[in-house]
């Protein structure tokens, strides 16, 4: 499973999903969880993808399953169910800490901490780390000192890289001390749906059991 804070235009979603196309054998999945706070409309996400004419086809499917902005989770079934994007609209650290999940790959919020500050808490991070299979690994185009330290101190292993334009660094690393595990729980579960909120998906929103209560 690959995680992402921040779908924003979905733009490493689309990339991933290319690659995937490209590569994954017949039988392959992929399991695609992002949490967003402020999604962006069909017609925003729309004027957005014109700018990566060889990502229209995929582009189009997005929009077209693209839920209405409600908060609690939705589930876009892509490829025939092979390639699942698990949409959770609301608030970061709350939702994080419900999941359960073994997440191997995760793409981090690239806005810096001053302009999106609780994206990059310890909290938040602590959650992560929870969520992230030893070894896994994550990337961010942030490379700001504070983030550094925080997910030194969650157990990841944090070098510098050389950064895309114009980011002159960013961040990578992986998984090198995970949390104590106090807890067997399934290879991913949702989290609570608030009152209301129903799954926008023809088919069952998330594999596995339902998460243990401790």
């Amino acid at each position: 499973m690959i995680g992402e804070t921040g779908f924003g235009t979905g733009l490493n979603f689309l990339l991933t999903w290319e690659l995937w196309r490209r590569t994954a054998p017949p039988n392959g999945q992929l399991q695609y969880l992002v949490i967003e706070r402020y999604p962006l409309t069909p017609a925003d996400l729309a004027r957005a993808h014109r700018a990566w004419p060889a990502l229209t086809g995929l582009a189009h499917l997005l929009q077209h399953h693209w839920p209405p902005a409600e908060p609690g989770y939705h589930v876009l079934p892509l490829e025939a169910g092979r390639v699942r994007l698990f949409l959770l609209l609301g608030d970061v650290q709350s939702l994080l800490e419900q999941m359960q999940a073994q997440v191997h790959a995760w793409y981090l919020d690239g806005f810096a901490p001053a302009r999106n500050p609780a994206m990059w808490s310890t909290a938040v991070l602590q959650q992560v780390a929870r969520l992230t299979v030893p070894g896994g690994t994550f990337a961010t185009f942030t490379a700001a000192g504070a983030v550094r330290r925080r997910l030194a101190a969650v157990g990841f292993a944090v070098e510098k890289v050389p950064g895309f334009s114009p980011k002159r660094e960013s961040l990578r690393g992986y998984l090198a001390q995970p949390p104590a595990i106090t807890d067997v729980s399934p290879w991913f579960a949702n989290p609570s749906v608030p009152h209301g909120v129903m799954r926008r998906s023809s088919e069952p929103a998330w594999p596995g059991r339902q998460r243990r209560k401790l």
